[in-house]
């Protein structure tokens, strides 16, 4: 499983990079939110680790713009916001799940599984190629 974590703190990231590939996982580090959208609209992550305090872009909005271009990867946001506002937004704006730091290595390792295992549950009802759309459930083709 491939992951993209998004955070601007150096030593914190690097940990999480270490912890995944102690859990056999791939893990890319970015440490902006420029460079984490960019990142993530690659399409080769099964899950997004994403800060929400970020220089250049935040973590919000790169959710957004993520939803926006129908790009549907889970993604966690790892934040010390911990307001119940600020976790709203984060689940409102497109996020799979909030996680607040502090936190416990177990249960971010938890909520990664948690999400991978329902990436594979994404039905998609409409695919498209350049300006032809395909609705699957109305059986429509528009131009």
């Amino acid at each position: 499983m491939r992951i993209l974590i998004v955070e601007d703190e150096i030593r914190l990231a690097e940990a999480l990079g270490q912890i995944m590939e102690e859990n056999k996982y791939t893990a890319d580090i970015v440490h902006d939110g420029e460079a984490g959208l960019d990142y993530a609209l690659s399409g080769i992550y099964d899950v997004i680790v994403l800060d929400v305090m970020l220089p250049k872009r935040n973590g919000f909005d790169i959710v957004r713009e993520l939803r926006a271009q129908k790009d549907q990867t889970p993604v966690l946001l790892l934040t010390a916001k911990d307001e119940v506002q600020d976790k709203v937004t984060g689940l409102d704006c497109g996020a799979d799940d909030y996680l607040t730091k502090p936190f416990f290595t177990e249960e971010l390792l938890a909520r990664v599984r948690a999400l991978s295992r329902r990436q594979g549950d994404v039905v998609l009802n409409e695919l498209s190629f350049g300006d032809l759309t395909l609705n699957l459930s109305a059986y429509t083709l528009q131009c």
